[in-house]
């Protein structure tokens, strides 16, 4: 009944339009009146406008898969099953180990998060404490979970992170561990 365009509109922008309705939910507690209900209102309306924006921020990691390979995040660390692409794309003779191919990397072993943009295309390039490096599309399937992962990293600014999806630079330095 709902177009296939239609449903997969709602589907990326779903969350930010469910806080978009509860802030328009508090709007209407405020606009009753009173004191109870205004102070409720104006609780709703700041909880849905930060929702809102962490939806929006995610949103935009959010990608159409066209990139070989699966992210999972499963206990604090990162998962990229992948072909043997990202080796090519990685070139011979770079310092990315043989996690470049897939593999995984703790969370708490990770020390410098990049945006790499190789030959079109964007890829995250985690690296841990001890120079292991790992790529992944930005379009692989399940990428969009990494923006909770990423949150969930000492000092990290997920605004810039966002807002570096947006450029085209050949490599962005986005967050190191100190």
């Amino acid at each position: 009944m709902i177009r296939p365009e239609v449903a997969q509109g709602f589907k990326r922008w779903g969350e930010v339009i469910t806080a978009g309705a509860v802030v328009a939910f508090g709007a209407w507690l405020i606009w009753l009146g009173g004191y109870l209900l205004m102070t409720l209102g104006a609780v709703a309306v700041a909880l849905g406008l930060g929702w809102a924006l962490i939806g929006w921020r995610r949103m935009r990691f959010s990608r159409d898969v066209g990139a070989p390979g699966l992210v999972e995040i499963d206990e604090g660390r990162i998962s990229y099953f992948a072909a043997s692409r990202a080796r090519a794309i990685a070139g011979p003779g770079s310092n990315v180990t043989a996690l470049g191919m897939g593999g995984e990397l703790a969370l708490r072993e990770l020390a410098e998060i990049r945006l790499l943009n190789l030959q079109g295309k964007q890829y995250w390039r985690l690296r841990s404490g001890a120079g292991e490096a790992l790529l992944i599309p930005l379009d692989a399937a399940g990428a969009n979970a990494l923006y909770d992962a990423f949150a969930s990293l000492p000092g990290i600014d997920m605004g810039k992170l966002s807002a570096a999806l947006d450029r085209e630079l050949a490599a962005q330095s986005l967050w190191t561990r100190r």
